[in-house]
């Protein structure tokens, strides 16, 4: 069974380390507020009420044997600092950081981040993308260069196959499902007419995307 460490229980950490919980992970979480722990005791694994960068703390929690652990605590600068340098240090294999500006990204990546997150900022691009195009319902970024879009399915579409529309070879993107109300399906039969109302989940270079959008 996997086993994460969630520093921070803020709304951000508490909904990760929940939702970790039920896809069946074993959890660990550490927080300075015992309001904050004994909120969530009964939920996760184990729940420690410390400062999260304490050396010892980390390491008394078997911080090396982890598959993972998420820095929540991003209101915390110099905290999420120190506590990167110390799980790289004792072994943890991959470190997830939430930040809250550029700088604060920049800083935790050289000191051994694998990844950073800007909650905030990612959700306000999402939602300002679904403002300016009503066929837009979701869209990701996956790196610099590519995305993932839900998007409603253009006009000329309706009722032709992706063998017919040939998607991929026309604009090197790739439909890797769809939704049809609160139903989503990752298997596309590319023989078959895509229907009226669905939507679909593609991914693909940003800019061809952007493309999608504006038509």
């Amino acid at each position: 069974m996997r086993e994460y460490l969630v520093l921070g229980l803020g709304s951000f950490g508490a909904s990760v380390a929940l939702t970790l919980e039920e896809m069946g992970c074993n959890v660990i979480v550490v927080d300075k507020s015992e309001e904050k722990v004994e909120a969530i005791a009964d939920k996760v694994s184990y729940a420690m009420c410390a400062d999260i960068e304490e050396e010892e703390t980390l390491r008394s929690l078997g911080a090396r044997n982890l598959d993972g652990a998420v820095i929540a605590a991003a209101e915390q600068l110099e905290a999420s600092i120190l506590a990167t340098i110390i799980l790289k240090e004792i072994g943890v294999p991959y470190v997830l950081a939430k930040v809250n500006s550029r700088l604060h990204e920049n800083i935790l990546k050289k000191v051994g981040a694998d990844a950073v997150i800007f909650p905030e900022k990612e959700m306000g691009i999402r939602v300002a993308r679904r403002l300016i195009s009503t066929k837009v319902r979701d869209w990701i970024n996956l790196s610099d260069e590519y995305s993932m879009v839900e998007l409603a399915i253009p006009d000329g579409w309706i009722g032709k196959s992706l063998v017919e529309l040939k998607i991929r070879e026309k604009y090197g993107v790739n439909v890797i499902g769809y939704r049809i109300g609160r139903t989503v399906s990752i298997t596309v039969d590319p023989c078959k007419p895509l229907p009226k109302d669905c939507e679909l989940i593609m991914v693909g270079a940003e800019e061809v995307l952007q493309k999608f959008r504006e038509s």
